[in-house]
């Protein structure tokens, strides 16, 4: 329970300082919006890795090297905890905005941080509003901002994180009419920091591995058409390699 509550204590009290940090952030952003961006990122991901340090996390990052620092990217992850957007932002070498649920927006001051830093809030039962946040995704690509998505919709809750639902084909638009390339990300054990135990938080190893990149600009279009499949099929066989790897 302790680590729950220095994670709560520390979280609102982010939050709550973030207040006057907004209007200096805004400040920058009229004179200089690239530093703006930056420092907004910088700060954040500060905050995260806080939060991964109290969370006892020990954390085994694989494949890094395969992210391109030059260009943007699509990030494309399995989904089973909250902490898997802590422990992948934290990491991001350039600006990422992560495409959310928008009821994320309901929630003061940490939706204007994610407004900050270009997150898209998707609503899930509208096809036509699900349609323009890919088409702003698309937009946020083309100016240099990378995007991170969980195409399965929802965290998983079954037993195994090897049983993903099927990936939205849709979300890899933003890959084939941008030509950017698509980072693999499976995360391992990631729910059994808190959603397997809720409500504490626990000290457990967690595995990160970036497959290499996917070139939808290398593919035909019936290739393209399946890219959202080989994708996972990448993905699980990244997780059942770590699952194997965390157990021995």
């Amino acid at each position: 329970m302790i680590r729950l509550i220095l994670v709560a204590v520390f979280l609102i009290g982010f939050l709550i300082l973030s207040i006057p940090v907004f209007f200096v952030e805004w400040l920058i952003g009229k004179r200089n919006p690239a530093l703006k961006d930056r420092s907004s990122l910088r700060i954040v991901q500060g905050a995260f890795k806080v939060i991964i340090w109290l969370s006892g996390v020990k954390l085994t990052v694989i494949g890094e090297e395969n992210v391109p620092k030059d260009q943007p990217v699509l990030y494309i992850g399995n989904h089973r905890s909250y902490f898997d957007i802590v422990l992948t932002y934290a990491r991001c070498p350039r600006l990422t905005g992560y495409v959310a649920k928008k009821e994320m927006l309901k929630i003061p001051l940490l939706s204007t941080w994610m407004k900050y830093l270009y997150c898209l809030f998707l609503d899930r039962s509208d096809i036509k509003e699900g349609l323009k946040t890919i088409l702003t995704a698309i937009d946020q690509m083309k100016n240099g901002i990378s995007i991170m998505i969980f195409p399965e919709g929802t965290r998983g809750k079954s037993a195994s994180e090897l049983e993903m639902a099927p990936f939205h084909e849709g979300s890899f638009k933003i890959a084939t009419k941008t030509g950017c390339p698509i980072i693999p990300v499976a995360i391992t054990n990631s729910s059994a920091v808190f959603e397997d135990h809720f409500p504490f938080i626990k000290s457990v190893p967690v595995i990160i591995e970036y497959g290499k990149p996917i070139d939808p600009s290398k593919m035909t279009r019936a290739e393209q058409k399946f890219i959202g499949r080989q994708t996972q099929e990448t993905i699980y066989g990244m997780l059942e390699k770590n699952r194997i790897m965390r157990s021995v």
